[in-house]
Formats: C-alpha cells, sequence, structure tokens
C-alpha cells in the first residue's frame, strides 16, 4: 500500500481523499472499492496510506481502519458508505 495518490478528473479545488487501512484486511478492500468508485465520479483525489508503514497512522488508527479521510479529515471508518462519502464530496 503506502502512499498511492490515484488521480481522476482534475478540478480546481479538487477534493482529496484518504484511505487508511492495511494489507490482509478485507474491510478494507470493501473500502476500497466504494473510494475508487465514488472518487472516480466525483474527480476527487484520492491516497491510500498503510497503517504497517507508518507508525503514527498505526497508534492514532489501528482500532479504526479502514479509515476515510476528507481532506485530512476523519470522515468514516470501519464501513463506507458510498452516499454519505459522495455527498460529503459534492456538497
Amino acid at each position: 500500500m503506502g502512499r498511492l495518490l490515484r488521480r481522476t478528473k482534475k478540478n480546481s479545488g479538487e477534493r482529496h481523499v484518504t484511505l487508511i487501512g492495511k494489507p490482509g484486511c478485507h474491510l478494507c478492500d470493501d473500502a476500497r472499492a466504494v473510494v475508487e468508485a465514488v472518487c472516480a465520479e466525483t474527480g476527487a483525489v484520492w491516497e491510500e496510506k498503510d497503517i504497517t508503514q507508518d507508525e503514527e497512522l498505526h497508534r492514532a488508527y489501528w482500532e479504526q481502519i479502514p479509515v476515510v479521510l476528507v481532506d485530512g479529515e476523519q470522515h468514516t471508518f470501519w464501513k463506507v458508505d458510498a452516499g454519505r462519502l459522495r455527498r460529503a464530496l459534492v456538497g
């Protein structure tokens, strides 16, 4: 995982989504599919960070993964609701 930055359509004032998870996490796999789809629809940029590669992220989020941040603020954890994420990105 690491720090993969994935760009979709470019917009001025782009929204930025960060998915924090770890390898082998089925909830993270589910969250990734939702984040990827919603970001493709909305034009948001997204990246994925691996808590096993970052001690600070591990300390902050190990009990909550997957965690989704929108523009650096925690949006949700465990289960990502596509509609809620879409509203946060376009609202």
